[in-house]
């Protein structure tokens, strides 16, 4: 299949649909020029190219009383393939991480975004899950004072 060339209206679409996913197609039509058919078809095709990876929902963490937000950079005894699956695969089942980054130039090994209620929380996640698993040789904890910035959309050319 050929590279999808994305166009002024393609990028358009893209913008809006990152920050204002609820428009429907009417209105997303309306705001980029477009009637609704080659609309949908231009979405359709972006979706299906992959540049639309999908559609969610984004909930307000204070809401569920989520409010610790720590990043945790581990550290593991080794770097053997095994080692490295097992570890993903462990970490991909805590519904607490919401992030986890394999990491270059840094003395830890990955780096992960966990979200919790609080600090008896984030110790029974600490000390129960991430701790458990046999490969970790360090683990170093840093806390979210204030949220300065939390942006979903990524930036696209104008």
């Amino acid at each position: 299949m050929a590279e999808l060339q994305l166009d002024k209206i393609d990028l358009a679409i893209l913008k809006l649909l990152q920050s204002q996913g609820k428009l429907s197609n009417q209105e997303l039509a309306e705001k980029v020029g477009l009637s609704a058919s080659p609309c949908s078809r231009r979405v359709k095709t972006m979706e299906e190219s992959g540049y639309i990876a999908g559609y969610a929902t984004l909930l307000s963490p204070e809401h569920f009383n989520l409010s610790l937000t720590a990043y945790v950079q581990v550290r593991l005894e080794k770097h053997s393939q095994a080692i490295l699956e097992s570890f993903e695969d462990t970490i991909a089942g805590y519904d607490e991480v919401q992030e986890c980054c394999l990491l270059t130039g840094s003395d830890s090994d990955y780096q992960l975004k966990v979200l919790v209620a609080d600090m008896k929380e984030f110790k029974v996640f600490l000390l129960e899950k991430l701790t458990t698993h046999p490969h970790i040789s360090g683990i170093k904890s840093s806390f979210v004072l204030k949220h300065v910035k939390n942006q979903t959309s990524i930036p696209l050319p104008s």
